[in-house]
C-alpha cells in the first residue's frame, strides 16, 4: 500500500467509563499519550446509562462520523469492537468507511470468534468476511486469533499487537490465603468450576477465601457456593475500578481464570503484572503467555482436580508463588508494557499513511462523556 496522508483518524469505541476491558484499554492509551501524538478524534458508539441513553450512542456517533466525513473526505478508522453483537453494530461504521473509500482498521477484544463466525450461519458469514477482508489492518489479541482469521480468508491482513498493561512497582507484603477472580460471574467463566475446586481446597487449606469482583449472575453463583457449604468463603465486589483492582491484586495470594473461550484477557495480564501467581484454563491466547510451571499453572477447561490442584500448590509452598508471580511480571514487562504495545500500534499508523497534521485531537468529548 502507497503511504498516503490522512488529516485525522476517527477511533470509534465505547464511552469513557465502560465498564469493560475494551474500555480500560483505551483509557490505556489516552493515559499513555496515543492522542497526544496523533490527530485522533474519539466517537464513543456506545456506553452505560438508561436505554435511552444507550441508544442514542449510535445514533450520535453514526451522526459524527458522517460529518467528519463531509469535513476532512479523507480519514482513516480505528473501530473497537469485539465477535459477538457488536461487530454488527460496527459494522455500518466499517461499510461507511467502504463506501468512503477511506482505510479502516478492525480491532478485536476478548475472544469467542468461532462461536460468533458458526452463529453467523451461511446469511452472516459472507458479510464478516468482506469486512474483514476489506479492512486495511485487523488487530487481534493473540496469535492463535490471527491464525483462525487467516483461515477464514488468506486475503484478511491479520496482525498480532499486544494489550498495553501498566506495570507498576510490586507491594511485598505477607498475603493472606486469598485467591482472586476478576470477570464475569458465568458458566463460561469456570466460576462454578472455581467455586467446585474450592470447596475440595478447604481440607487442606481452611482459612482460604475466594473474591469474586465482577458482575454478572451474582445470585446464581452465591447460591451455587451455599449449596456447597463454602458462602462464608466467598465475597462479593461487584465491578471494581482501578484502585479497587489494585488494591484486590495487592493482597491476593493467587488469581485464578477458568474460562472455557478467551482471546488475550486483561485482568490475567493485569494480574500478572502485580506479580500475583495465575492459573488459568489452556484456551484461546493464554498459553502464548502462561507458560505452564513458569510465569503461570494452567489446566483445561472443567479439570477441576487439576485446578484444585494447582491453586492448592501455590497456597501452600509460597516461594513457589514467588516466582511464578516474578516470571509473569517479567513476561508481561517484556511484551506488554505500554512502551512496547503502543509503539506497534503507532508503526501500524505511519504504514497507513496517517500524517501528523497538528490537528488538535479531542478523545474525550465532553458532550459524550458517561
Amino acid at each position: 500500500m502507497a503511504p498516503l496522508d490522512y488529516p485525522v483518524l476517527v477511533m470509534l469505541g465505547p464511552a469513557p467509563g465502560t465498564r469493560s476491558s475494551l474500555a480500560s484499554v483505551v483509557d490505556t492509551y489516552r493515559g499513555h499519550g496515543l492522542f497526544g501524538r496523533w490527530p485522533i478524534e474519539y466517537v464513543a458508539t456506545h456506553g452505560a446509562g438508561a436505554p435511552l441513553k444507550q441508544a442514542g450512542y449510535p445514533l450520535k456517533a453514526a451522526a459524527r462520523l458522517a460529518a467528519m466525513l463531509v469535513k476532512h473526505r479523507r480519514l482513516a478508522l480505528h473501530v473497537h469492537t469485539a465477535a459477538q453483537a457488536s461487530f454488527w453494530r460496527d459494522a455500518c461504521y466499517m461499510e461507511a468507511a467502504l463506501a468512503a473509500r477511506c482505510p479502516f482498521i478492525v480491532h478485536f477484544h476478548g475472544g469467542g470468534f468461532d462461536r460468533f463466525f458458526d452463529a453467523s450461519g451461511v446469511a452472516g458469514q459472507p458479510l464478516v468476511r468482506h469486512l474483514l477482508e476489506h479492512a486495511a489492518r485487523v488487530i487481534v489479541p493473540s496469535q492463535r486469533m490471527a491464525t483462525r482469521l487467516h483461515s477464514v480468508s488468506p486475503a484478511v491482513r491479520a496482525i498480532f499487537l499486544p494489550t498495553p498493561v501498566a506495570v507498576a512497582p510490586v507491594q511485598e507484603s505477607a498475603r493472606p490465603n486469598l485467591i482472586l477472580f476478576l470477570g464475569r460471574l458465568h458458566a463460561d467463566k469456570g466460576i462454578f468450576d472455581l467455586l467446585d475446586a474450592l470447596s475440595q481446597l478447604r481440607a487442606a487449606v481452611p482459612d482460604v477465601r475466594l473474591v469474586c469482583a465482577g458482575e454478572g449472575e451474582r445470585k446464581a453463583v452465591a447460591r451455587y457456593a451455599e449449596g456447597l457449604g463454602i458462602a462464608d468463603a466467598v465475597k462479593f465486589t461487584g465491578w471494581v475500578g482501578p484502585s479497587g483492582k489494585r488494591a484486590l491484586l495487592e493482597s491476593a495470594a493467587v488469581y485464578a481464570l477458568p474460562s472455557y473461550a478467551e482471546g488475550m484477557p486483561v485482568t490475567l495480564l493485569e494480574a500478572m503484572a502485580a506479580g500475583v501467581p495465575v492459573v488459568a484454563s489452556a484456551v484461546g491466547g493464554i498459553p502464548e503467555v502462561v507458560v505452564d510451571g513458569t510465569s503461570g499453572f494452567l489446566a483445561a477447561p472443567g479439570d477441576i482436580t487439576t485446578l484444585e490442584r494447582l491453586l492448592r500448590k501455590l497456597l501452600l509452598d509460597r516461594q513457589l508463588a514467588a516466582r511464578v508471580g516474578a516470571a509473569g511480571r517479567a513476561t508481561v514487562q517484556a511484551r506488554f508494557a505500554p512502551e512496547h504495545a503502543l509503539a506497534k500500534l503507532e508503526q501500524l499508523y505511519t504504514e497507513l499513511g496517517l500524517a501528523h497534521t497538528g490537528i488538535k485531537p479531542s478523545p474525550w468529548p465532553a458532550s459524550q462523556a458517561g
